[in-house]
């Protein structure tokens, strides 16, 4: 559980980096938390790193969806900051260090897990984008 407080403080931190104020920046924080939540639970369940982080940045974007509506604001004031705790930064790390060991084998395996796990961001969101743009677009035909 301190696992998630933790992410909550980085992405609060990271608002207050992004200059988002009020109590969205508790929301802001809120998104990384459910996102890195959903990604504890699922690793512990499947074991894939790249998988739950999908679906970690699916929640990240459905939940950011959701509080833009809410809050009236810019859905990025809180996927931007979600997302940060699912960041494949120590995979990252750990390749260049492989490199540098001149370990091509382990350098591999850390990038194809750092770009899947970049793509996997990149597609959560895209997807929970997208759904939310789909319904919003069928509810303005619906009200014309």
């Amino acid at each position: 559980m301190h696992m998630v407080l933790m992410a909550f403080l980085g992405s609060l931190g990271s608002g207050l980096t992004f200059n988002v104020k009020g109590r969205k920046l508790i929301f802001a924080g809120l998104s990384g938390a459910a996102g890195w939540l959903v990604y504890l639970l699922l690793y512990s369940i499947s074991g894939s790193s790249i998988f739950s982080t999908f679906v970690g940045a699916i929640a990240v974007g459905f939940y950011s969806e959701t509080a833009a509506r809410y809050l009236k604001s810019p859905s990025t004031v809180f996927s931007i900051p979600g997302i940060l705790p699912l960041v494949p930064g120590i995979t990252a790390y750990e390749m260049i260090q492989a490199v540098t060991e001149n370990d091509m084998a382990n350098a591999m395996v850390k990038m194809v897990n750092t770009l899947g796990g970049a793509g996997a961001i990149a597609f959560g969101i895209l997807l929970a984008t997208a759904f939310f743009r789909r319904i919003s677009k069928k509810k303005k035909t619906k009200q014309a």
